[in-house]
């Protein structure tokens, strides 16, 4: 990933790595595990961030976990470049775009919405992200499903507009199923929020081209 790949640069060049992270996340897991110990140490928090002490303040770089909430990573990278101004950051944070618009979806949604359903796996950490920025954007009744079954019609509570996103990897059809469930039991009219157009496409491997044409 391209995660994987900063911090090898970083390391190749000799500069103590920052990773901005959640303990156990199998990206920061295996970002960690592919350098020797010590190359790298955890930010999980802003305090982190404040209380971290560097073997050499003129070579330090930071790398991100791409789950992470943009506002979030932001404060802590602010925060370390104010403590280092030296400090080496991505140009832009390697947070994925599909997070990122999520994310700005939600802040939309989230101040006019009674409440709002993420539809995504448990474990999944851009997923539990997207309930703390709904939370933190004026939306209390934010919750997390893995499929309309999941809702917890009782908890959520009476209910006039409510929003619906999903994780980055969760399949859409299960978004859908989420609405129809809203719509069986409400009048529900059903309006598409678009905060950016995802037009960013991927080349397949020559393998896969090649065996295609």
């Amino acid at each position: 990933s391209k995660v994987h790949v900063e911090a090898e640069r970083h390391h190749q060049a000799e500069r103590e790595i920052l990773l901005i992270g959640h303990f156990g996340h199998p990206e920061v897991d295996g970002t960690m595990g592919q350098l020797p110990p010590g190359s790298m140490t955890l930010i999980e928090t802003i305090e982190d961030a404040q209380s971290f002490e560097p073997r050499d303040p003129e070579r330090l770089a930071v790398a991100t976990q791409t789950t992470l909430s943009v506002d979030d990573t932001r404060e802590i990278v602010d925060c370390l470049v104010r403590r280092f101004p030296g400090i080496t950051i991505p140009h832009k944070e390697d947070i994925c775009y599909a997070t990122t618009n999520r994310q700005a979806a939600v802040k939309q949604i989230a101040p006019r919405a009674d409440a709002l359903i993420v539809v995504g796996a448990s474990n999944s950490s851009n997923s539990q992200r997207l309930v703390e920025v709904a939370r933190r954007a004026g939306c209390r009744r934010s919750f997390l499903v893995t499929r309309a079954d999941d809702i917890d019609w009782e908890r959520l509570g009476p209910v006039s507009c409510v929003g619906i996103t999903a994780g980055a990897s969760a399949p859409e059809v299960l978004v859908q199923q989420v609405a129809e469930a809203f719509s069986a039991r409400y009048d529900a009219k059903i309006e598409n929020v678009i905060s950016a157009e995802e037009e960013i496409t991927f080349k397949l491997p020559k393998e896969v081209s090649g065996a295609a044409a």
